[in-house]
């Protein structure tokens, strides 16, 4: 069985930094994406930063800049650096992957306290 399990969030000022990990485990087969997608209160999950097959990243504008998505394949790792962190940057954060499913973590809270 896949797992997700993310690390990571928390309670920062903003202009600070976090840094999220996921790691998946299991019996995962051939990764065709995985990153992070994020959810805040009253608001549709949107993408944040994804490394797709083959190996290119896609970033959402609104954090452009300022996040990086990067991974360790040993161990089917993937991470994002947030830095300049912001207010509305507060949601829940969740780590996604596509392989034979699309399977989901279960989801670390970060909070951009102004």
């Amino acid at each position: 069985q896949v797992q997700l399990v993310e690390s990571g969030g928390g309670l920062v000022q903003a202009g600070g930094s976090l840094r999220l990990s996921c790691a998946a485990s299991g019996t995962i087969g051939t990764i065709n994406a995985m990153g992070w997608h994020r959810q805040a209160p009253g608001k549709q999950r949107e993408l944040v930063a994804v490394f797709t097959r083959g190996g290119s990243t896609v970033y959402a504008d609104s954090v452009k800049g300022r996040f990086t998505i990067s991974r360790d394949n040993a161990k089917n790792t993937v991470y994002l650096q947030m830095n300049s962190l912001k207010p509305e940057d507060t949601s829940a954060y969740y780590c996604y992957m596509v392989a034979r499913n699309v399977y989901w973590g279960q989801g670390t809270q970060v909070n951009v306290s102004s």
